[in-house]
């Protein structure tokens, strides 16, 4: 199995200054290389440019800019090039599957942070100084930077990644390990319904409290985003000190709330893992969950739009995307894998409807968010918790429908 491992580098001014031009350097040969794909087709030859020809290309763009393009390490900029040809054939499937397209876009510097290695010991090497004590990573171009390495890494190190967030730098790693030891079994069945409200409710009755932590930064978020906001848009080398303070305030308080919400789903998807051998949950679409309402046009008054509720829903959403179910999930399932459990998502239509006692299904049977009183059989319960009944339900007979 492939395993990653982040780790924060601690780079001189000067290897700072080298990795910053590294990603500039990166930044430019996508947006070239986006350029010509561009124009290419523009003609009325309606050219198409792949990954092949590009890549073909670089020997002499290295040649032609030894100073820049030709200080870095040729795979990274391979790696580049197949991250916008990615791009690209990710747009072509949205266009055949009649989704929204997105035509891949310019980058600019402050978004682009990341220039990826495909293989260590090619332009980089990680461990370069085995026999210190501190351990460091070698790029070509940069020299070797003290890594801040909290914890061990297992198994042979496939790829090797530059990550830049905010002021910091992070070296990311992809390692080739062995399926891991399964956790011993505890005979446990769980079924777990996402909320608002509370995080989670599992089936057992038992709440998760939903930490809020964007909630809890928006005073602080406020006023740093209002400060900014004083200050005109200029490129980032045009910023001023003060300006450039505000920009990193504002950075660090967003880097801080997604750290904190990293945290919770990682100690909670843990804590479930170890307990419980099967684990089912709603196979929710986030995406479109959190999507804005339609305007909804007035048809006495033309160019004039009805209410539609967008002020609440803008509320709601802003509260799902703070709860960060996705990343939890996308956790959860993972740790699941490594520790030898069993994750099934089921179709979460009517999971909070339905009664668990005799199995009538009515809008009635929830007459408030928390309230669920089946208007059949008269069973009551908390409404969060007959879902994750009714999840775990559905979850064992899809296991036990699945094809051995």
């Amino acid at each position: 199995m492939i395993r990653a491992y982040k780790f924060l580098m601690r780079p001189t001014v000067g290897q700072a200054a080298a990795l910053a031009a590294m990603l500039a350097d990166h930044c430019s040969l996508y947006n070239g290389a986006l350029h010509e794909r561009r124009d290419a087709y523009r003609h009325t030859s309606k050219t198409s440019i792949n990954y092949g020809q590009q890549s073909a290309q670089l020997k002499e763009i290295r040649s032609f800019d030894p100073e820049r393009q030709g200080r870095w390490s040729f795979s990274s900029q391979q790696a580049t090039l197949r991250r916008l040809d990615k791009a690209f054939a990710a747009f072509f499937r949205r266009v055949k599957s009649g989704e929204t397209p997105g035509y891949p876009r310019f980058r600019g510097v402050n978004w682009f942070d990341t220039v990826d290695f495909p293989k260590d010991r090619d332009g980089c090497r990680w461990d370069s100084t085995p026999h210190d004590r501190v351990t460091r990573v070698r790029f070509q171009g940069v020299g070797h930077v003290k890594v801040n390495q909290h914890r061990p890494v297992t198994g042979r190190v496939k790829t090797v990644s530059v990550k830049r967030e905010g002021k910091r730098w992070y070296v990311v790693l992809t390692a080739e390990q062995a399926q891991p030891e399964p956790l011993p079994k505890t005979g446990s069945m769980v079924g777990i319904d996402m909320g608002i409200a509370s995080f989670l409710v599992d089936s057992s009755g038992e709440f998760v409290p939903n930490p809020r932590h964007g909630r809890k930064a928006a005073v602080k978020l406020e006023a740093a985003q209002q400060a900014l906001s004083r200050f005109p848009r200029v490129r980032r080398d045009q910023r001023t000190a003060n300006h450039q303070r505000a920009v990193d305030k504002v950075a660090t308080l967003h880097r801080k709330v997604r750290r904190q919400r990293l945290d919770h789903a990682h100690k909670t998807a843990l804590d479930l893992v170890r307990e419980h051998d099967f684990i089912a949950h709603e196979d929710l679409k986030i995406r479109n969950m959190v999507k804005a309402p339609a305007p909804k046009p007035d048809p006495d008054q033309p160019g004039s739009f009805l209410p539609n509720g967008a002020t609440a829903k803008a509320g709601l959403n802003h509260s799902i995307s703070d709860a960060g179910w996705g990343v939890f999930l996308t956790i959860l399932h993972a740790k699941a894998e490594s520790a030898g459990r069993e994750v099934i998502a089921v179709d979460p239509r009517n999971t909070s409807r339905t009664c668990p006692e005799c199995g009538h299904v009515s809008t009635e049977n929830r007459p408030t968010q928390e309230k669920f009183h089946c208007v059949s059989c008269g069973h009551t319960a908390h409404a969060d918790t007959v879902g994750a009944l009714n999840v775990l339900r559905a979850g064992l007979v899809r296991c036990q429908a699945a094809p051995a």
